[in-house]
């Protein structure tokens, strides 16, 4: 199990060599440093503790300060848990996007937007009732049961809080990790609003062949290096006359 924490920028999309449109969704990982380690002999299960954020020491609690200090870096707003994670790791290792390889399948976490509190139509998906004829009964819930057992039975789906939820999105692919810029552009799209929390970590239930795409990737002239192709031009045409 591989695992980064990072933070869900929007999404794009990025065209591959064979000409075919791939959505993806930009996700910023910087470094993530591992704040902790846990074993099977000291807390009953093997996992590590990933930090991302840093957050002001004024800020944070006297615990806080004290678990960062032990990782030799400033508290982090986000902690982590990533369990029986890959590879041997020490407290204080930095962790960046190279963690994952393009064509890895992935699943994705974060929390989903919150909707407020919505009626049983726009919450469950049901239909309305006339609006015409007389009808009294437009977007209510509907029956709430028969004469017995004189309650409303559990699991009826009601008006209510909407939204809000930790929602994980499975096997989806990466598409680019840049270590450099610090993002990772993952296929399809992940749960939360712009600048949410995300946790990628590898999938599950992934039954897919590694098959990594060959995308396009755009250069940017400015006008030095076009002076400076036209300079290497003239010097060989003046090469060639001699």
């Amino acid at each position: 199990m591989k695992g980064i924490l990072g933070r869900k920028v929007g999404m794009t999309q990025v065209f591959s060599k064979d000409g075919k449109l791939i959505p993806v969704t930009v996700i910023s990982v910087p470094e993530n440093t591992v704040m902790q380690i846990k074993t099977v002999e000291t807390d009953g299960y093997n996992a590590i503790q990933l930090g991302v954020v840093d957050k002001k020491e004024k800020n944070a609690s006297r615990a806080s300060v004290g678990h960062a200090k032990k990782a030799n870096t400033t508290p982090k707003r986000f902690l982590k848990e990533i369990r029986d994670c890959e590879g041997s790791y020490q407290v204080g290792d930095k962790i960046s996007a190279l963690v994952f390889e393009v064509g890895d399948i992935v699943d994705v976490t974060g929390t989903s937007k919150g909707k407020g509190f919505a009626g049983s139509i726009k919450r469950h998906g049901q239909q309305r009732g006339p609006t015409t004829h007389g009808s009294n009964y437009h977007r209510g819930p509907g029956s709430l049961g028969t004469m017995l057992p004189k309650r409303v039975l559990k699991g009826k789906n009601l008006p209510g809080h909407m939204g809000a939820e930790t929602v994980t999105v499975q096997n989806l692919e990466i598409i680019e990790a840049n270590e450099k810029e610090q993002y990772i552009l993952v296929s399809g799209n992940v749960p939360g609003a712009k600048n949410g929390l995300v946790l990628i970590r590898s999938a599950v239930k992934n039954n897919r062949k590694k098959n990594p795409k060959d995308i396009i990737s755009y250069v940017e002239e400015t006008v030095v290096d076009e002076v400076e192709d036209v300079k290497a031009e003239d010097a060989t045409t003046e090469k060639t006359e001699e």
